[in-house]
């Protein structure tokens, strides 16, 4: 679809401002939101050639939107991709990347340090279709090296991982996977393209989950994908036609807005984490705090390299406790003692969110499959909001004494 024409080279934050779909004949400055599911047609003719696809344009809500195809351009010129796809949410996201790119006794290798949801839907509910898996640890490119095979068809990496913030080397992996005739996809949704662009390194596929910074106040559910023109539209559009996860045209317009304030938020609640990363880290109560911009983080050289310097706005720590049992009744004792930061789930909001991943976001794991990911019961992970930074530390302390 046209988008309104601006001039090369521009900025991210000047394209998350104005990239998007023409205007229609009443010049709105702020983008237009289309609800609708169907498209009136000026002939069968027309009708016939843009569902065989020799004519560009609209047919069904399922098939294409222009708000839905604003919010497509923006994030991919955000990211630096020839193309986007936008999904219900993004978990969706990656259903749609799996179904697409996969078949029976196709192989799979996968970090063992990823969301909950993605390390089920991976190793369980496409192990039932025949798609074969193996989880890696994050940051050994060693490993996954060794665990690709003949049959091997996608490397799959979140960096900063949920909620340890484990950096894994995107080129090096890239590399690995196209050396193999592999794909790697990177999960984008901690650092966003404001802090990290992982085609630039290399990758063939960003996802998001928009749910979270891209919207950035909490409000919807949304998902993307990022590619080549060949990938979307040749492989990912299909069976989007037939699958439907797709993206409500209000949710897109609601994201779509949001990209337009990511370059700020992103770096002042970062400058935020970091503060507060640091404090933590001084804490007698505390054993541990996991930040990529701290120097005391394993990969915090590479993390600097990957995500232009900035650390990113969530962080876990580790509570003292003497052993598990402890561990988890002195992190809901901090979770329960809140009084302005916000006990929920979700990432990416203006308000600061505290979870208990054991319980929560890797609940559904088995044990081992937790220890494996290093999710301990006194881990608390925290998504930084824009709140002062005192007040913040101010509610934690009502629970770490």
């Amino acid at each position: 679809m046209s988008t309104i024409p601006l001039p090369d080279h521009l900025h991210p934050e000047t394209l998350a401002v104005h990239l998007a779909s023409e205007r229609s004949q009443y010049g709105e400055n702020s983008e237009a939101l289309y609800l609708t599911s169907g498209y009136v047609q000026p002939s069968a003719q027309v009708s016939a050639d843009k569902f065989s696809g020799d004519e560009d344009g609209y047919t069904y809500g399922r098939a294409g939107n222009p708000t839905v195809n604003s919010f497509e351009m923006r994030l991919a010129a955000m990211e630096g991709s020839e193309a986007a796809i936008a999904t219900s949410s993004g978990m969706s996201s990656i259903m749609l990347m799996l179904f697409s790119l996969l078949k029976a006794g196709d192989h799979v290798v996968f970090s063992q340090s990823m969301f909950g949801s993605t390390i089920k839907l991976i190793s369980a509910e496409f192990a039932r279709f025949g798609v074969e898996s193996t989880m890696v640890p994050q940051t050994d490119v060693a490993a996954w090296k060794a665990a690709i095979r003949p049959n091997t068809q996608l490397l799959f990496a979140e960096t900063p991982t949920n909620p340890l913030t484990e950096v894994c080397d995107i080129a090096a992996l890239a590399d690995l996977a196209h050396d193999a005739g592999a794909m790697f996809c990177v999960d984008n949704c901690f650092a966003t393209p404001i802090l990290q662009k992982p085609m630039a390194m290399g990758c063939d596929i960003v996802m998001h989950s928009g749910t979270k910074y891209l919207d950035g106040q909490g409000r919807v559910m949304a998902g993307a994908l990022c590619a080549s023109e060949a990938i979307i539209h040749g492989q990912f559009l299909p069976v989007m036609k037939n699958a439907g996860m797709v993206l409500a045209p209000f949710n897109a317009w609601v994201v779509l807005k949001g990209l337009e304030t990511l370059d700020i938020r992103m770096r002042a609640q970062s400058a935020k984490a970091h503060e507060l990363a640091a404090w933590l880290e001084t804490h007698p109560a505390v054993s541990r705090v996991y930040y990529p911009g701290l120097k005391s983080h394993p990969q915090h050289d590479l993390s600097m390299h990957q995500m232009s310097q900035m650390g990113g706005a969530v962080l876990s720590f580790d509570v003292k406790a003497s052993d598990p049992t402890q561990a988890r009744q002195k992190a809901f004792q901090v979770l329960d003692s809140l009084q302005v930061l916000s006990l929920c789930t979700n990432l990416g909001d203006t308000k600061t969110l505290l979870t208990h991943p054991a319980s929560t976001s890797h609940g559904k794991l088995s044990e081992a499959q937790r220890q494996a990911a290093g999710i301990g019961q006194g881990l608390i992970r925290v998504a930084v909001g824009l709140e002062h930074v005192d007040d913040m530390k101010n509610d934690l302390l009502r629970g770490l004494q």
